[in-house]
């Protein structure tokens, strides 16, 4: 028997090189998947959002040590903080020199702006000479400020567990450049999810 070289087929398309092929599409599309959610996911947090965890008692009692909050970085492409607004930063040079690593963001509360002048008087935080009014803080302040009018470009700001708090008061005060973002956000613990 004589096997004619003419009628035998080897070509690129047999079963076990098309398999090869599908696999390795397979593996490409899964890898280009894998390369663009990893790509969203940096954009996203550089320039939109970001989770953060709660590191400290400064924030008693609207936020809790251990609460994970979003931090959203858009609005403040548009506008600068606001009083009121919680806000993440990275440590100034005050504190960088004490030892805190650029890593470690704080979060605290806008309490003045700048070209506002802040004073601690006998358990009240006055801003140009009037009180605010701060149902959201732990307890008065245990402490006085002297009055302190804010640089343009800087914040003063304060944890709302005023005497546990390293902030504004022990520091002095913040320059804008180093927000990150705006905490609007708890997504854990389940049972006090919402808006901060």
């Amino acid at each position: 028997m004589t096997l004619d070289k003419n009628k035998l087929n080897f070509s690129a398309s047999s079963p076990l090189k098309e398999t090869k092929n599908q696999v390795w599409k397979g593996i490409w599309e899964n890898l280009q998947i894998v390369i663009i959610a990893l790509v969203l996911a940096l954009v996203i947090r550089t320039f939109i959002a970001e989770p953060r965890y709660i590191p400290s008692e400064s924030m008693l009692p609207t936020l809790e040590e251990g609460d994970r909050l979003v931090v959203e970085k858009v609005s403040y492409y548009f506008h600068s903080p606001q009083r009121g607004d919680l806000i993440v930063f990275e440590p100034p040079i005050q504190l960088r020199l004490q030892g805190y690593k650029k890593e470690q963001a704080f979060i605290k509360r806008v309490i003045g702006i700048g070209g506002e002048t802040v004073a601690v008087v006998d358990g009240k935080v006055y801003i140009n000479d009037q009180p605010l009014s701060e149902g959201y803080t732990l307890e008065s302040p245990h402490y006085n400020l002297k009055p302190l009018t804010i640089p343009d470009g800087q914040l003063f700001v304060m944890g709302d567990n005023r005497n546990n708090s390293n902030d504004s008061h022990v520091w002095g005060f913040l320059p804008q450049k180093n927000v990150i973002g705006h905490a609007v956000f708890r997504f854990f613990p389940f049972q006090r999810i919402g808006t901060v």
